[in-house]
């Protein structure tokens, strides 16, 4: 039951956020925010990380990040489900999942996914992303962490 209740609220802030970038933000110039630290600007991007892949054919984006990125997210979450990880691991993990399962909603329903924030100050700044990927890096994050600290305190000293 809160395996349930984490994907769903990690894909519902999601999909929220995206609703509204999709209707306030589309065609309308950036928004900027904090001294131009966040900025708000829509944009739909057919690629992966930072649009990796954007380029390819119709055909092998479909496969590779519809097919088998779905594939990766079920075997993902039985992983999750099955294994014997840490409340925080598994937390990350059921994190990365509840992301990339926005994302590919947002693939198979439109063939790209929405992104509409920046962060940065002058110069130096983030791609454009979404809040299913600050969810699937703040996943990759605590897993990296916990099994980090596992191999910490497994390792003798000497």
């Amino acid at each position: 039951m809160l395996i349930c209740l984490l994907l769903a609220a990690t894909t519902g802030c999601d999909r929220v956020t995206k609703h509204y970038a999709a209707t306030a933000l589309a065609g309308k110039p950036t928004q900027s925010f904090l001294a131009d630290t966040v900025r708000l600007d829509y944009h739909e991007n057919p690629g992966g990380f930072l649009s990796a892949g954007a380029a390819w054919s119709p055909s092998v984006r479909t496969g590779v990040f519809q097919i088998a990125n779905a594939a990766f997210l079920l075997a993902t979450l039985l992983a999750a489900t099955r294994l014997k990880w840490s409340t925080m691991a598994a937390l990350g993990l059921l994190l990365f999942v509840g992301g990339g399962v926005s994302n590919l909603i947002d693939r198979v329903a439109m063939g790209s996914v929405i992104d509409f924030m920046n962060i940065g100050i002058g110069p130096l700044r983030t791609g454009i992303f979404n809040v299913a990927d600050v969810a699937i890096m703040l996943g990759i994050g605590l897993v990296l962490v916990e099994r980090g600290r596992k191999v910490a305190v497994s390792t003798p000293r000497t």
